[in-house]
């Protein structure tokens, strides 16, 4: 049975990077922003699982584990934080938002 080479994996994963950078560079919304920095760190993710597949070693997938663990608790606490910004002023939108200003 053929595997699926490389490349593929790297054009899906410089595709979801594309993806992500252009969402944090246009939208406005911090929800949006928060999944498009998301979108960027599984990207680098899966390449890091496609090099270490096809190097037939497994540091590579076990260091993806670890970046995912801090993934969750970086979502957990991201959202926390942006749930408390909406309930201080109303909106998520990075525009409105100055937390400086009184």
């Amino acid at each position: 049975m053929n595997s699926i080479p490389i490349e593929y994996y790297l054009i899906l994963s410089a595709f979801m990077f594309t993806v992500g950078v252009t969402g944090v560079l246009i939208r406005r919304n911090a929800i949006v922003i928060f999944m498009c920095v998301e979108l960027m760190l599984n990207s680098a993710n899966l390449t890091m699982v496609a090099f270490s597949s096809y190097l037939g070693q497994s540091a590579g997938q076990i260091f993806v584990f670890f970046v995912m663990t801090v993934a969750a608790a970086e979502a957990a606490v991201g959202l926390a934080i942006i749930i408390a910004i909406f309930r201080n002023k109303l909106t998520v939108n990075i525009d409105e938002i100055n937390i400086f200003k009184w």
